[in-house]
């Protein structure tokens, strides 16, 4: 396939497929969802580009990746950034060996050119001008306008895109008439044990039970508990382990003692006590406390001049 096209007389330089071999496991309905908003259904149909929202960890850009495998597509894959700009999205122009300037499309203008996937990844994390850039590719105009090489770039009909956000703070708001066109949104959920477990041995199926025990019965406590560590951060945790049973043969440590070094080192001192950690959480974020007024700065709850101090004597006074 050629590395470069020309659109309008401005020759395009594409960029390279992603390569990343990509196995969906469990949570068989959202692989469902995703695929049937790629699906087109009829001459007047388009394709939906979908939110796919989660922890971070859990698996969103996996997700993506499986499903573009089923199709069959090439994948290409966008990291946003608080600091992406425009015309990093769509084409920039860079000095070729022979001092001229080169226009390079990015790896979504590239999707939309060969009529791959393109995932932009941790949306919520881009401004809302360059988000502006792709309304009209978003909708059913379905091209992009490069101000940097002056041209049109229409999607190829099998141009598809999926956005993942994580589930968190954003450093900028996406504006609602983007969002808009980004439907449905499909939220990804922690796996069951036996998932995880599947996940943990696809991805390190050198480990020995024990230690993959370990690590399950962690994470599934620790989602329980509603904490912030993800089947990835297992992964980790449990690589470091064997790592380190691996370096030293005659390890002085037993197993679950590597393990929880491993753990300490991977997620901090916190993440033992995952009991204690979710109580502090739930402290930080206000329990079940009552917000305090302002008068509450001020006054003590019986004191007269508390606003909302109930007075029962001038109550009783009023029935005189």
């Amino acid at each position: 396939m050629s590395d470069a096209v020309e659109i309008d007389g401005i020759r395009l330089h594409l960029g390279h497929a992603d390569s990343t071999p990509g196995e969906w496991i469990g949570q068989q309905e959202v692989l469902k969802q995703l695929l049937a908003c790629w699906l087109v259904i009829d001459k007047a149909d388009l394709p939906l580009a979908p939110r796919l929202v989660g922890a971070p960890g859990i698996g969103k850009t996996t997700l993506a990746i499986a499903a573009t495998r089923q199709r069959n597509q090439e994948l290409y894959i966008y990291q946003c950034t608080a600091d992406t700009r425009p015309e990093d999205l769509l084409v920039t122009p860079v000095l070729a060996e022979s001092g001229k300037i080169q226009y390079q499309a990015s790896p979504l203008v590239t999707a939309m050119i060969r009529g791959g996937v393109c995932v932009l990844d941790e949306g919520n994390r881009m401004n809302e001008k360059s988000w502006a850039s792709l309304a009209p590719l978003l909708d059913h105009r379905r091209y992009v306008e490069s101000i940097v090489a002056g041209i049109t770039i229409p999607a190829h009909p099998d141009f598809r895109c999926a956005v993942t956000m994580n589930d968190d703070e954003s450093t900028y708001e996406i504006p609602d008439y983007i969002l808009s066109r980004l439907q449905p949104t499909l939220s990804l959920g922690h796996p069951s044990r036996e998932e995880e477990l599947a996940i943990l041995k696809y991805h390190l199926p050198f480990s020995n039970e024990e230690m993959l025990n370990l690590t399950v019965e962690f994470l599934q406590q620790s989602h329980g508990l509603k904490l912030d560590f993800s089947t990835r951060d297992g992964i980790n945790v449990l690589r470091f382990a064997l790592k380190q049973l691996a370096s030293v043969p005659d390890h002085p440590l037993s197993k679950d003692e590597v393990w929880r070094n491993s753990l300490e080192k991977c997620l901090g001192e916190d993440a033992v006590d995952l009991q204690s950690l979710a109580d502090r959480k739930q402290q930080s974020l206000g329990g079940n406390v009552l917000p305090m007024g302002l008068g509450d700065f001020f006054f003590d709850p019986n004191h007269p001049l508390h606003p909302d101090h109930d007075d029962e004597d001038d109550d009783e006074d009023d029935d005189f």
